[in-house]
């Protein structure tokens, strides 16, 4: 498991700031490899090209930076407007073993949803508030002033990933792990977060 550390101790360098949470997380602690890793092959499984590419850019820069020789799937397999679909299972391993990759860490999308609630007019959030204690008093004097002040509505997006890090030899899978980000500001700083909260839960599941 060593070299799959230093692996993940190679992204805490590219991140910075978390907005994700891990959900659940799974490592093969049966699992002995084969041989020393020396090249990871990282594939975004993604359809938005852009989060795609900053994804598979972040892991190979941080990778590349500890010595891992790194493949992206962007580089031999982008979408096309005649076929936006992956590849073939067949197909990618091929490709993978022809690169000579020991490692496969995919990231993919299982779910994105949207919620809306409602905040009051000069309120920074919404949510119970113990201050007006537990009668209808206090309860009644703390919102009164917000009553006839129109509020608005906000959309939380909330987007779920699993990653997972395969051996290329066996095709074993070593660890997985899933996340939950609400409200990423920007696909850049997704990315960067999204690699750190990997990071961190990887360091505490291949001890």
């Amino acid at each position: 498991m060593r070299q799959i550390l230093k692996l993940f101790i190679a992204l805490s360098v590219m991140s910075c700031g978390t907005q994700n949470r891990v959900t659940y997380s799974w490592a093969n602690k049966s699992f002995h490899a084969p041989s020393p890793y020396k090249k990871v092959f990282v594939a975004a499984l993604i359809a938005n090209p852009h989060v795609r590419t900053h994804l598979e850019e972040e892991m190979g820069l941080a990778a590349k930076k500890q010595g891992f020789g790194v493949e992206r799937s962007w580089d031999y397999f982008p979408p096309t407007f005649e076929n936006k679909n992956p590849p073939s299972r067949e197909k990618m391993l091929e490709k993978i073993r022809s690169l000579n990759c020991d490692l496969i860490f995919t990231i993919h999308l299982t779910d994105k949803r949207s919620e809306t609630r409602y905040i009051p007019s000069g309120m920074g959030y919404y949510g119970p508030y113990p201050g007006y204690g537990l009668y209808f008093r206090g309860f009644y004097s703390y919102w009164y002033p917000f009553f006839y002040d129109p509020g608005y509505y906000v959309t939380d997006r909330y987007y779920f990933l699993e990653g997972n890090l395969f051996d290329t030899q066996t095709e074993t899978l070593i660890w997985s792990v899933q996340t939950t980000t609400i409200n990423p500001s920007s696909i850049e700083n997704f990315s960067k977060s999204l690699i750190e909260t990997l990071l961190q839960k990887a360091l505490e599941d291949l001890k």
